[in-house]
């Protein structure tokens, strides 16, 4: 459905060029069937270089792998066959139509004389401002230089994340208590959780787990009521979520959204991995540093370890020499205590038509204390019993809550929620560089979950973008049979994608899959306004031997009115997305601020610096293709 929508604007390009430049040859007096002929003519190799780069923006998306790939095949190949078709429908059926429904104006109306004024006045002052321009191209080349250095700083500068937080309407939670809590005393805390989520707004209902993520856990889910039903959204019941479990003493709580995309993994939302072939006792050590300087960022709003050195363990020491001294020996401590504690099955017998296993263990009361083992008798081989306490010694301590390994290394995640206003991005970066500033050698790390799509997916477009760039260029070289008038056409973009990181920059959106998928059709959709100007530039150098300033000059003020026409078509395309409210209106507004405010301030770059590129660089058609334009006019002035 996202790609229907896109195709609104883009379908619609192919055809508008078509109609313009069929009613400009109708006005200039030619017949309505020679003005199709010849507006069709000399419209098929752009709309067929257009229609060809569009496919070729789209058509890598549809092979990629992972969770992009999954998420967008669809979107790709219906866009780029929506395209297709277009394209063959604004070469066929729209001259045709054209030639047929297209008359000379005889009496134009009011609004049309308006439009018609509006235009043309609009055309008038853009060529006269761009030849002042052109006679100054390094100033124009140089504005182009800064703008495109500039694309690297907003790229830096940008948040960072897979996919915007949608509100989904739900929010999970977890509440962590001591090794040591039971389950009664988990259910009494988890009852003050549900009672007081039920006065945060937006409440409809809400679930809990027990020991689902950990024994010492509870789990649970805080559900929204319906959009129509709720004056607050999920981003503003999330803090005063959290906010009223904190009060819930006994408890550690943490509040996370769901993940917005499916197969990102569960738990956390942030989950940064440490491995090291160490003990657990020097990687907890690690931790703790990394720890605290991460909650001293402000990056996060809640952070923990998923391994804790809180366990209690009490270790029974075997005194070898006391024990040979008094006669006896390690199988029959061993086995004394195994009998007494371990609880071991020996046989069955019958009792009453009823059968019973028989179990040697002592009573629960001499179980409870570990002093209870001094009592305990051991018979050596005199047949003397000895206490147990004079060969034993207890050694108390801590141990792992767990034992968790990752790649067969020693493992332990800190997880958590990134802090209101963080992306995930951004906490990642700043953990990467604190963790190789601080984790000692033999120490390494990794991302596991949402964060782990993120490393391997977040980017994943952005490698498709200049695959694009490559595959277009190639295209449109094997179409113009040029190598340097692809890259004139291909300037635009770079303009474009400044336009639009400035908006991300500015906190209008994160970059994203979609917005990286804005990114890349911004390709295809600035593309076509060069390809527009350039084509016609070098077929009025051919047609009626005009130098390159000139010929570019004129081409760029007729193609004025398509370029305008095609781009606020799909930028009023947009407007649906940006507008957008309910589920998916965050994907939705990212991938149409992308394009809207790409294709905009793309445009606007493209009338002026692409004609100062083509002056540059482009190939001289006239009959004086050897002479460059400088020494043309100089030998026409003496």
């Amino acid at each position: 459905l996202l790609s229907m929508v896109l195709a609104i604007g883009l379908v619609v390009d192919d055809a508008i060029i078509m109609v313009e430049n069929v009613h400009r040859h109708i006005e200039a007096g030619e017949s309505r069937f020679d003005a199709a002929i010849n507006g069709a003519r000399e419209m098929a190799t752009p709309i067929i270089a257009m229609t060809t780069t569009l496919v070729a923006v789209y058509a890598p998306i549809g092979f990629m792998g992972g969770l992009v790939g999954s998420l967008f095949t669809e979107f790709a190949f219906t866009l780029a066959g929506t395209v297709v078709i277009s394209g063959v429908v604004a070469l066929t059926l729209s001259p045709m139509l054209s030639g047929m429904v297209l008359k000379p104006h005889g009496n134009p109306g009011r609004f049309e004389v308006l439009v018609e004024k509006t235009f043309n006045g609009l055309s008038n002052a853009y060529k006269s401002l761009l030849s002042r321009m052109m006679q100054t191209i390094s100033v124009v080349i140089f504005f182009a230089a800064v703008v495109l250095a500039s694309i690297y700083f907003m790229v830096a500068m940008s948040q960072n994340e897979l996919a915007p937080t949608e509100d989904q309407g739900i929010l999970f939670y977890q509440g962590l208590g001591a090794q040591t809590a039971t389950l009664d005393y988990l259910q009494e805390h988890g009852n003050e959780i549900q009672e007081r989520m039920t006065t945060v707004p937006g409440y409809y209902e809400d679930f809990m787990i027990i020991g689902l993520t950990a024994p010492n856990a509870v789990f649970g889910g805080y559900k929204m009521a319906p959009w129509s039903e709720r004056s607050v959204s999920q981003f503003q019941a999330q803090p005063l979520l959290q906010q009223e479990l904190s009060k819930v003493t006994g408890l550690q709580t943490a509040v996370f959204p769901r993940p917005s995309l499916p197969g990102s993994g569960g738990g956390f939302p942030f989950q940064f991995v440490l491995t090291t072939g160490e003990s657990y006792e020097r990687l907890n050590a690690a931790a703790d540093e990394l720890l605290g300087k991460a909650m001293q960022s402000g990056n996060f709003m809640f952070l923990q370890k998923s391994i804790d050195f809180d366990r209690p363990v009490t270790r029974i020491l075997v005194d070898r020499d006391r024990v040979a001294d008094l006669g006896l020996s390690m199988q029959d401590v061993g086995g004394a205590m195994s009998s007494m504690l371990g609880g071991g099955y020996i046989n069955r017998f019958n009792m009453q038509g009823r059968s019973y296993q028989v179990i040697p263990q002592v009573e629960q009361d001499f179980r409870l204390d570990e002093q209870a083992l001094n009592d305990y008798r051991i018979r050596a081989d005199n047949g003397e019993l000895v206490p147990l306490g004079s060969v034993i010694t207890f050694e108390h301590g801590v141990e792992p809550s767990q034992r968790t390994q990752f790649n067969q290394l020693n493992s332990l995640k800190l997880q958590g929620v990134v802090a209101p206003g963080v992306a995930a991005g951004d906490a990642m970066t700043f953990m990467q560089k604190t963790a190789t500033e601080t984790l000692p050698q033999g120490f390494s790390y990794d991302y596991t979950g949402a964060t782990r799509q993120l490393a391997s997916q977040g980017n994943a477009l952005m490698v498709t973008f200049f695959l694009s760039l490559l595959v277009i260029y190639l295209v449109l070289a094997a179409q113009f049979e040029s190598w340097r008038d692809p890259f004139i056409i291909l300037v635009s973009v770079p303009m474009s994608v400044a336009g639009a990181m400035a908006f991300i920059v500015l906190g209008f959106a994160t970059m994203n899959i979609y917005t990286q998928v804005g990114l890349i059709t911004l390709i295809g959709v600035v593309a076509k306004n060069g390809i527009l100007i350039v084509e016609f530039a070098n077929e009025l150098q051919k047609r009626q031997g005009l130098s390159k300033r000139e010929a570019v000059v004129n081409a760029a003020a007729i193609r004025l009115r398509p370029i305008i026409m095609t781009s606020l078509a799909l930028i009023f395309a947009m407007v649906p997305l940006l507008i957008a409210a309910g589920p998916g209106a965050e994907s939705r507004f990212a991938i149409g601020l992308t394009i809207a405010t790409g294709l905009g301030i793309g445009t606007l770059f493209t009338v002026f610096v692409l004609p100062a590129f083509y002056i540059l660089l482009g190939r001289q058609h006239n009959q004086d293709k050897d002479i460059p334009d400088e020494v043309d006019e100089g030998l026409a002035q003496h």
